[in-house]
């Protein structure tokens, strides 16, 4: 008999297995973080949406009362427009601002690291500290802006009332909020016009084309992806907006300024908590944004299958 012996098989997990459980302890500290903070708490206001809660007492389950009080709500469709109105205000100014400014900065000019500092500087600055000092500009008594305007020879009585009134709060609000935000999607807008073809705006220009044809048949096309990606980001931004409204304005005056996400703060955590009331309200909002976000999307594939046909 042979002094050698076979060799005993290792025991042990396949390798594929060990493999994907290596995978998968990569992932898990992120996957049960969205479970434990995003999912379970969504899948609870779901279901919230259709009880009454105030937090100290049971549960009531009472269907869809808290969607059929909403119909009678003031509060909620004056919120419900109010953010209708300062999507369609800020996307398409900030899209437009954000995509000169990277144009212009995009350039060979001096000082161009310079400016995009600056024009990028708003975006990450302290909300509070910036929004103080909107307020001191455009103050209605004391404001340099308002100060300004009656040199210029605007009576007094005439002088916007900018965030303390209810035709001017809303225009105040989306100024400031374009204003802050462009620098952040100039800085994607930068990054699509480095992925651009410079040959074809060389071969456009051989070919006669002046700056804005260039601008509108070469160089736009080539930014479609870019775009698409900021008017979702910039729209689903603007249908959350809370921040300014609570540092500007509070929702005022009167309900000027109130949002859908400043009208749920207000009914879930201000006087009398409605915790249902408040995710029948977030529901409102979730299928709004899924919406909205749907028909861009679609609106998209069908622009660049239409553009795909052309070429």
């Amino acid at each position: 008999m042979s002094g050698t012996t076979a060799a005993a098989p290792k025991k042990g997990l396949p390798k594929k297995l060990r493999e994907n459980l290596i995978a998968y302890s990569f992932i898990a500290p992120n996957f049960i973080g969205f479970c434990i903070f995003t999912l379970v708490p969504m899948v609870f206001a779901i279901c919230l949406a259709f009880c009454d809660w105030d937090g100290a007492h049971a549960i009531e389950f009472i269907g869809i009362q808290n969607f059929v009080d909403l119909l009678d709500d003031d509060t909620f469709k004056a919120s419900f427009v109010n953010t209708i109105v300062y999507t369609v205000g800020t996307v398409p100014l900030t899209l437009v601002c954000s995509l000169g400014l990277a144009l212009l900065l995009n350039q060979k000019v001096k000082f161009r690291n310079l400016f995009r500092t600056v024009s990028f500087f708003p975006y990450v600055a302290s909300l509070v500290a910036v929004a103080a000092v909107w307020n001191m500009i455009f103050s209605p008594s004391m404001g340099p802006i308002n100060q300004l305007l009656a040199a210029l020879g605007v009576a007094q009585e005439n002088l916007p009332r900018w965030a303390a009134g209810k035709d001017t709060a809303m225009i105040t609000v989306i100024l400031f909020s374009v204003w802050k935000n462009m620098g952040y999607y100039m800085v994607i807008y930068l990054a699509g016009l480095q992925g651009t073809n410079p040959e074809l705006n060389e071969a456009a220009e051989l070919d006669g084309a002046n700056k804005w044809q260039i601008f509108w048949n070469v160089t736009l096309p080539q930014l479609r992806p870019t775009t698409f990606f900021v008017i979702i980001m910039l729209t689903i931004n603007s249908f959350k907006v809370y921040d300014q409204m609570y540092m500007f304005t509070q929702g005022g005056p009167g309900n000027a300024t109130m949002t859908l996400v400043y009208d749920i703060y207000n009914v879930a955590f201000v006087n009398t908590p409605r915790y249902g009331y408040a995710s029948a309200i977030s529901m409102v909002l979730f299928i709004l944004v899924l919406i909205v976000t749907l028909i861009q999307f679609r609106g998209c594939l069908l622009y660049t299958s239409d553009a795909a046909d052309e070429l």
